[in-house]
């Protein structure tokens, strides 16, 4: 990355420790200026989102801790433990999904069983834990962009400033957010008709069990692709609601025509985002919930450090994905001031 690149002198800035010091040294060459009319921001692969996001947390890791510790780290802490799912509807669930599956045909192996179990606890938990989605986790998504376009433009995160553009935008937050779960729920429930609906006419054709699971598997992977694109939308179109006059549908669409051309570049995005928090979920299944030593004093301190670990995955993965929506606007050369007005420019 060369012009599109935010640059920090690291070495200045361990002699010199005064915030004044900080801002006037860190170099901001391109990426976007919110406040220049030529907008020198240019595309970037996978790899330099990643490294921009780092630059800016670097830059204003302050501001991004508060963001992590107030909206983050709590929701993170009731999702991953469970606090509020209740397990005999989860239990309920899975033994429905799994006489779904038999009556289509399909064996109950291991893979099936767990396959169910995880989806009926991650449905569950989604459920009970959308309060705080819809609160606290959606403010932490506006709080990271708002930081975002506030490094860009060169101008001071202000909190104050923050709640008062919430508090104005606020209904076109949620009614973006209220689109983007109603597009997952659809894309979630055609997949599972869809897949009743094939099992079924396969096991009435005479297909094998085994054939039938192994088709099971394609549909999985080719779901997961569209699945996965339809997350980069949803991202794409919550940063679109926060800095445009855009909200709903409209930035739902907004959000699809953006990423043409880039659409490898956030599936990237999106697969090592969902790596990370799938390990670091892996790891607190196993070592908090099942696995403890002698006593169960290693939750002590693994539970809090896990729960810190995936709450810095969820913020890398908002702020790459405010990244890649200055790169995409960049790419489709679509952005004028009269077109899309930053929350920044907001009287």
């Amino acid at each position: 990355m060369e012009t599109g690149s935010v640059r920090m002198r690291s070495d200045h800035l361990e002699k010199e420790g005064s915030k004044e010091t900080h801002e006037e040294s860190f170099e901001l060459e391109s990426s976007y200026d919110v406040s220049d009319d030529n907008h020198q921001f240019h595309s970037m692969n996978a790899l330099e989102i990643l490294r921009e996001t780092v630059r800016i947390l670097r830059y204003n890791s302050s501001s991004f801790f508060i963001i992590a510790v107030l909206f983050i780290c709590p929701v993170s802490l009731v999702f991953m433990s469970n606090l509020l799912v209740d397990h005999s509807i989860v239990k309920r669930l899975t033994v429905r999904l799994l006489l779904v599956a038999k009556t289509c045909g399909l064996p109950l192996k291991p893979f099936i069983k767990q396959s169910s179990q995880r989806f009926a606890e991650s449905a569950v938990s989604s459920a009970m834990c959308f309060p705080l989605f819809i609160t606290l986790s959606l403010l932490s998504k506006a709080a990271v962009v708002y930081c975002v376009d506030c490094t860009y433009s060169r101008k001071p995160a202000d909190a104050s400033k923050f709640f008062t553009i919430i508090l104005k935008f606020w209904r076109r937050l949620v009614c973006t957010y209220v689109w983007m779960c109603t597009v997952i729920v659809a894309c979630v429930t055609t997949f599972f008709v869809f897949l009743v609906v094939a099992c079924s006419l396969l096991s009435v054709v005479g297909f094998a069990p085994d054939l039938i699971v192994y088709a099971v598997i394609m549909m999985g992977l080719v779901f997961s692709v569209a699945f996965a694109y339809a997350i980069v939308v949803c991202n794409i179109g919550i940063v679109i609601c926060v800095l445009e006059e855009v909200s709903g549908p409209q930035a739902m669409l907004r959000a699809g025509v953006l990423i043409k051309g880039q659409t490898q570049v956030g599936l990237l995005i999106f697969l090592g985002s969902t790596i990370g928090l799938a390990f670091v979920e892996g790891l607190f299944e196993h070592r908090v919930k099942v696995l403890s030593y002698g006593d169960g004093s290693s939750r002590i301190w693994e539970g809090p450090l896990l729960v810190i670990m995936y709450s810095f995955v969820v913020l890398m993965d908002s702020m790459m994905s405010t990244v890649f929506y200055f790169s995409c606007r960049s790419y489709t050369m679509e952005a004028s001031d009269g077109e899309c007005q930053s929350i920044l420019d907001t009287p």
